[in-house]
């Protein structure tokens, strides 16, 4: 039996630490080791994005303190999609998975799990839902009524753990099709800060980043000879995980989050290239040969910044510039990556053949992968933009 665990395989610059090492899960492998009988593909996304358009000249108007923080300069995100009371979590993740559903000319009826990777679990207004699973919601609202759910958080990389997950069914066999959703209302966290924020040193200053938005990516049984997913895999660099926290908030309503982001992308810029070229090398593909690459949505600055830094450090770069789309919805925490992906099929960007590298970023300090190609159904999901 093969096992693709690397124990620093890849030597990082002096002035780094060596980088945790992870499992990367190649696609005709499955989780123990044994060669997984069947290939995943994704095979449809879709999102849902409230109406109304919040800028951040708008938002810093509202703040209790005079701040003097240019945010749109110094974060690069001229708006974002907030909910003003008509959607939550709920409904913004229903509305990410018939889109999807829609795109995909797939049937609720098909779906064999539903998978819901959202932080907030919102429904009717604030209201956190633990039981029932939103992911029984979803399933119920949508009709897939034969499908198993379950329900999974892993911060901002809880939608491509969950799509990680889905692949590992598919693959071995378990299922054909899975539907993975999340829905995150958090615009909240940016009105809740707007009051507290002093200067750009606030603890709560990435919080008026954030944007609300659903999304949803189906995974299914790819033909055989079908390149379909090539590559996932997540490591925690669990020492880091105090530098982004949350809590209910005491005299607002919603939660309130606290930051340390100069922090968070210091280490972020220290691990990522390690584990990039580990995971790259283990499928058997150099820097050069990704056509896209999607990166959690931060702030621009700090993804051309460190889209900078892992080509230098690898000595090589993707074959397009790194995809930037919070400037227009904000960082919608777990549903980025989706977002992204759609805005790049209506933009007639990606192409069948392509391949494309999902960049997970999330606290904890979780660093993931997921690499797949573009095939001929996903690019025919393609709709009209919003």
């Amino acid at each position: 039996m093969r096992t693709h665990r690397r124990h620093g395989r890849t030597r990082a610059p002096e002035e780094q630490r060596p980088p945790p090492s992870t499992s990367w899960l190649l696609t005709e492998v499955s989780p123990g080791g044994e060669r997984a009988p069947f290939t995943a593909r994704i095979a449809g996304v879709g999102r849902c994005l409230p109406q109304t358009r919040l800028t951040s000249s708008k938002l810093m108007g509202s703040t209790r303190h005079r701040t003097h923080i240019d945010l749109e300069r110094l974060t690069g995100i001229r708006e974002r999609r907030v909910s003003a009371g008509e959607d939550d979590s709920l409904s913004l993740a229903i509305g990410a998975a018939r889109d999807c559903l829609e795109r995909s000319g797939r049937q609720a009826g098909d779906i064999d799990l539903v998978v819901s990777c959202s932080i907030t679990k919102y429904r009717s207004g604030l209201v956190q839902w633990l039981e029932p699973p939103t992911s029984l919601a979803v399933a119920q609202a949508i009709g897939a009524n034969g499908a198993t759910t379950f329900d999974l958080s892993n911060a901002c990389a809880g939608t491509l753990t969950g799509v990680l997950v889905a692949n590992n069914w598919v693959r071995r066999g378990a299922i054909r099709r899975a539907l993975v959703v999340s829905g995150e209302y958090i615009s909240q966290l940016g009105t809740n800060a707007a009051r507290h924020v002093r200067s750009v040193l606030s603890p709560e200053l990435a919080s008026l980043t954030l944007g609300d938005a659903g999304g949803a990516v189906l995974v299914e049984r790819a033909e055989r000879g079908e390149a379909g997913i090539q590559l996932a895999g997540f490591t925690t660099v669990a020492e880091h995980s105090r530098l982004c926290l949350a809590r209910p908030a005491r005299h607002e309503p919603g939660a309130r989050m606290f930051t340390r982001a100069r922090e968070i992308h210091r280490v972020a810029i220290a691990d990522t290239p390690g584990l990039l070229q580990e995971a790259l090398a283990t499928a058997g593909v150099g820097i050069d040969e990704i056509d896209h690459v999607i990166p959690h949505q931060t702030s621009a600055r700090a993804i051309r910044t460190g889209e900078r830094h892992v080509n230098s450090q690898l000595g090589g770069a993707p074959r397009s510039p790194a995809v930037v789309t919070v400037d227009r919805y904000g960082n919608t925490a777990s549903t980025t990556h989706v977002v992204a992906l759609v805005e790049e099929l209506d933009a007639g960007r990606l192409h069948t053949g392509e391949r494309v590298a999902l960049l997970a970023l999330a606290s904890g300090l979780e660093i993931g992968v997921v690499l797949f190609t573009v095939d001929e159904g996903l690019e025919a999901c393609r709709g009209d933009d919003d």
